[in-house]
């Protein structure tokens, strides 16, 4: 009989089901902002430095993140091909996470140091060159574009607020670390990183 009740009143079914996802949310997400694993940098993790940084931006501006995931699951399949699987702790800098959900072209979780810089910039020039079933465009501009670091103090100071334990020296120095250096530079740095904390633990 109560069930009825609820079934001809929409307001008090949609006030219930908000109570019930809401409890279900909070009992699910909350013991995780207690977990070490979770809050915590694995062994080893350090900022990103500021060419690596710029080279993150240029990552997200040119929607690499779009075809690319950075989160390998634990599963043998994913793991036999990409390396360890990804762990919470390996993401507590990224603002925002770049985990991403299509794979139209390979994980890059474990990207870092798998190639070298030679071949990172030919397969950003000319990608079928290195890799001829390729479907990755050809990013030529970026060996064009040269970076100033006139704004890179101040993305290290905004993420210094949300928790990134950037250095006074870090920041002070981060317009002369990424001066002169090419956006194409900035995008080999910010790969040749990746995963690299964790896969060198294993």
């Amino acid at each position: 009989m109560n069930h009825e009740i609820i079934e001809k009143h929409t307001g008090l079914m949609v006030a219930l089901i908000i109570a019930v996802i809401s409890l279900g949310g909070l009992v699910e997400i909350l013991p995780l902002f207690s977990d070490r694993e979770v809050t915590e940098p694995v062994e080893g993790l350090e900022p990103l430095g500021a060419l690596e940084l710029e080279g993150r931006d240029i990552y997200i501006r040119e929607g690499c993140h779009v075809c690319h995931t950075q989160m390998i699951r634990p599963l043998r399949t994913e793991t036999e091909r990409y390396g360890h699987y990804s762990v919470a702790g390996e993401f507590v800098y990224d603002h925002p996470f770049l985990w991403g959900s299509k794979r139209t072209g390979p994980d890059l979780a474990r990207v870092g140091s798998r190639y070298s810089d030679a071949w990172q910039y030919q397969h950003l020039r000319d990608p079928r060159s290195v890799v001829p079933a390729s479907t990755m465009p050809a990013f030529p501009w970026l060996f064009e574009s040269e970076l100033d670091g006139g704004d890179t103090a101040a993305k290290m100071r905004a993420l210094r607020i949300v928790g990134v334990p950037y250095t006074d020296e870090q920041i002070e120095g981060a317009a002369e670390a990424v001066a002169g250096s090419t956006e194409a530079d900035a995008l080999v740095a910010y790969l040749q990183q990746l995963g690299t904390v964790l896969s060198e633990r294993n």
